[in-house]
């Protein structure tokens, strides 16, 4: 990966709009294990030498759980060559991305950049990209898509719960999905926060009223991978600290309370070729969108002629995110809590299944034929994933399903039956076992980061499962 400088014209441009907005203050930031942003903020005087050198911060950071626990020790050798490298917390160098500049709308004059992680290399100067980064391993599955001519598309879809910062309350009172009436209640609430990702350069397609109390949804337009994976990050920073800033708690935590009905983080994707076609449609296949008869009229759709209504490329796809989606969830549901919203019945998936429109199973298709919007939308996600680790997982399995040609299982309308197919992870220690004997991501990305994701997640695992909960003590604690 090159370097950037302020002498090639991504840098340059960075210079001069902070020249002209009269910023002066800039927060350069990456993305740690977790998806959450780390944040060093520095004087703009300092800007062109941070572009080209970098901010230094401690190696420490890569070896945290979620409670900030050292999941890994620093302070011996723990056979992870990466961390070892770091040993005694040394430090890694933030090297911005000139392509990330954004101007933030709820700081005055300060500007933004995300960074790729490197080592320190000789004199203090960036050296070698960090191998346990995310957002380069998203990169290096970027780059592997892109050797076979293809790129992939991605459209976020995220849901999220806000509460009122004083009383606590969720900001409607939910379960009347899209209700007009919710949405009159909550439009003064949450128009600072579509009106400041319009500001940032991330306007939403949608603010939606969601099913439970005080939950929304937020859709945005589709993008290349590593351009949506850099936007879920920004976005939900953005969310956080604009909700702050207008009275409310803003969380993306699938289910907040026991009350709380679960988010989800739906994926749309597709593939586009080097013409920049979409690699999912089938040319002149004669077939109309799914759920459709002759003329357009109504019909209960046909699984299998969903099937047909992608091509090959798209059904290698998505035979790939099928095949590999047990070992998956680790990226794409990587909390304890997110496994609360994989039930039958309940609009999210519960088996690993692929459907034309049925919005229960785990991959659904929408549209088909020459339809050149046909795509797929994957429903396992949690929204607290790391946005890299996630659209990276796509990307591999993806990939896979295309260099096997592997064929997706037959599409259901019953995706909550025994016979749709097996059964996702019911937790994050299944997920874990799942993850640590997958040969795909071993061979992909190498021992030295499966078994590290294995472990920082198996950090949180345990103590998860040694702690008292507020059930326990509830069911049991006056009985006994």
């Amino acid at each position: 990966m090159s370097r950037p400088s302020p002498t090639t014209p991504d840098a340059e441009a960075v210079l001069a709009d902070a020249a002209g907005r009269g910023i002066q203050t800039v927060r350069i930031s990456c993305v740690d294990q977790h998806g959450l942003l780390r944040t060093k903020t520095v004087d703009v005087a300092r800007l062109a030498s941070v572009l080209e050198a970098g901010v230094g911060l401690p190696g420490s950071l890569l070896a945290k759980d979620t409670a900030n626990n050292y999941a890994v020790p620093l302070w011996s050798p723990s056979g992870l060559p990466t961390l070892d490298a770091l040993l005694g917390a040394q430090d890694m160098v933030m090297v911005p991305d000139p392509a990330t500049w954004r101007v933030l709308p709820w700081a005055e004059r300060t500007g933004w950049l995300l960074c790729d992680l490197h080592h320190v290399g000789s004199c203090g100067r960036p050296g070698e990209p960090i191998a346990l980064s995310t957002r380069g391993l998203c990169q290096r599955a970027v780059a592997a898509l892109g050797h076979r001519g293809l790129g992939l598309r991605a459209g976020l879809e995220l849901e999220l719960h806000l509460f009122d910062a004083t009383t606590g309350e969720p900001i409607h009172p939910g379960w009347e999905l899209l209700g007009g009436r919710h949405a009159e209640t909550i439009h003064n609430r949450v128009e600072p926060i579509r009106a400041g990702l319009v500001a940032l350069g991330l306007p939403p397609r949608s603010v939606e009223v969601e099913l439970g109390p005080g939950q929304v949804e937020l859709s945005f337009e589709a993008d290349d991978a590593l351009a949506t994976a850099d936007q879920a990050v920004l976005v939900r920073h953005a969310v956080a600290a604009l909700a702050e800033r207008a009275g409310m708690r803003a969380t993306f935590l699938c289910r907040p309370s026991a009350g709380a009905f679960p988010s989800g983080w739906h994926l749309h994707q597709s593939l586009v070729n080097e013409r920049g076609a979409n690699a999912f449609a089938v040319a002149d296949s004669g077939a109309g969108p799914a759920g459709t008869g002759p003329g357009g009229t109504a019909t209960p759709p046909d699984p299998e002629v969903g099937a047909r209504a992608l091509s090959a490329t798209g059904r290698h796809w998505v035979g790939g995110l099928l095949a590999h989606a047990a070992a998956s969830c680790l990226l794409t549901t990587p909390t304890v809590n997110g496994y609360k919203r994989y039930r039958p019945n309940s609009v999210a998936p519960d088996r690993i299944s692929w459907s034309p429109q049925h919005r229960g199973a785990m991959v659904r298709l929408l549209g088909g034929g020459a339809d050149p919007a046909i795509h797929v939308e994957n429903r396992v996600g949690d929204p607290a994933a790391n946005p890299y680790l996630y659209l990276a997982s796509q990307l591999v399995s993806g990939l896979d399903g295309l260099a096997h040609q592997t064929e997706p299982s037959p599409p259901t309308l019953s995706p909550y039956t025994p016979d749709a197919g097996p059964l996702l992870p019911r937790s994050l220690g299944d997920a874990i076992d799942a993850f640590a004997g997958s040969e795909l991501y071993r061979r992909c990305w190498g021992d030295e980061a499966v078994d590290y994701l294995v472990t920082i997640k198996t950090s949180e695992w345990r103590r998860f499962q040694a702690a008292v909960t507020d059930w326990e003590l509830k069911e049991y604690g006056s009985l006994f």
